[in-house]
């Protein structure tokens, strides 16, 4: 019998992925999406005709009740979040309505329409904020230093308590940064691997970034979208952190990066003070053992080959525009 799962965020870097892993193991897939002027679907613009795109918002419940009544999924899997940590802090309540409350509304959703429904939550490292041990693990207590990182942790609790209370089948995965060359540009990793193509091709000669002492355990998106699967195939729901098990700086994501295209960082990167957070969180590194006894899962991509896969991504992407201008600007 085909499966069929719902994915909020499908729009997204995860749901991206995701989409497409489900689909080559057999899915349908719906992919929820908001009503707005400025949905792009580049990322999934490769597989939008193997999808079913459904109309629904996190902040509406009663629009993820239909969606839920009318497609009938196995599996939900919501990724769908205000999910830029800079961002919270000029809208706390929105991340809240979105990344918080959006979860109980997508859970009693489900209650409400079908109880068997198996749930993911997206969970995040940023839960661990001011972390109170290294590296952190399920039994970690959360310290989150954002909107965004409090918005996950009520997002987080909440899961438990559906599960507990209705008894759901409804699984936390508490990611550690994970990225890829589909990651927005307001986020570090891609902001730096696009720099440095614009600079290799002449675009630009700097590159303005925060807290380069950062410390970040960073996978890749691809690796980590198979662990959300991996979860709702269980026959216990739980919680699983997934990580790398390595920390790398910002500083050190720059030297990669840039030396991939024979540039010397320090020649190009300028510290600039806007790009610091209010609070910052500075060593994030996760103990994803439980996932690899349980799950049997485990990263495949290294540190080295991320940046290098990103930087190469962008690269290619600027010189086919330089190729291809736009009507009208040649």
């Amino acid at each position: 019998m085909t499966k069929r799962a719902l994915i909020t965020g499908i729009t997204g870097q995860d749901g991206s992925y995701l989409a497409e892993l489900l689909l080559g193991k057999g899915y349908e897939v719906v992919g929820m999406v908001r009503r707005s002027s400025t949905l792009t679907f580049e990322r999934i613009a490769h597989i939008q005709d193997r999808v079913t795109l459904a109309p629904a918002d996190l902040l509406d419940e009663a629009s993820m009740i239909g969606v839920l009544r009318e497609h009938q999924p196995d599996e939900v899997y919501n990724l769908a979040a205000q999910s830029f940590v800079q961002t919270s802090f000029s809208q706390p309540v929105l991340t809240g309505e979105t990344t918080a409350i959006g979860v109980t509304r997508l859970l009693d959703a489900v209650r409400l329409v079908d109880p068997a429904i198996r749930v993911y939550q997206a969970s995040s490292s940023e839960m661990f904020g001011k972390v109170l041990e290294v590296p952190q693990s399920e039994l970690t207590p959360f310290y989150p230093r954002s909107p965004y990182g409090v918005a996950k942790v009520y997002g987080h609790w909440i899961t438990v308590n559906y599960r507990e209370s209705y008894d759901l089948h409804a699984s936390s995965g508490i990611l550690f940064n994970h990225e890829s060359p589909r990651r927005g540009l307001e986020f570090v990793t891609r902001k730096i691997s696009h720099g440095v193509a614009a600079i290799a091709a002449g675009l630009t000669g700097e590159l303005r970034l925060g807290n380069l002492d950062a410390q970040r355990d960073w996978g890749f998106a691809g690796d980590y979208v198979e662990a959300m699967w991996l979860m709702l195939q269980q026959d216990q729901p739980d919680d699983y952190v997934v990580s790398t098990g390595e920390t790398h700086s910002v500083r050190e994501f720059c030297e990669l990066a840039f030396s991939r295209v024979g540039l010397d960082w320090e020649r190009h990167v300028v510290i600039d003070e806007r790009f610091f957070r209010p609070a910052e969180v500075d060593l994030l590194v996760g103990d994803a053992s439980k996932a690899r006894d349980r799950l049997g899962w485990k990263p495949q991509t290294s540190f080295e080959q991320l940046v290098h896969m990103m930087v190469d991504a962008d690269v290619a992407a600027i010189e086919r525009a330089a190729a291809h201008p736009p009507a009208g600007t040649a």
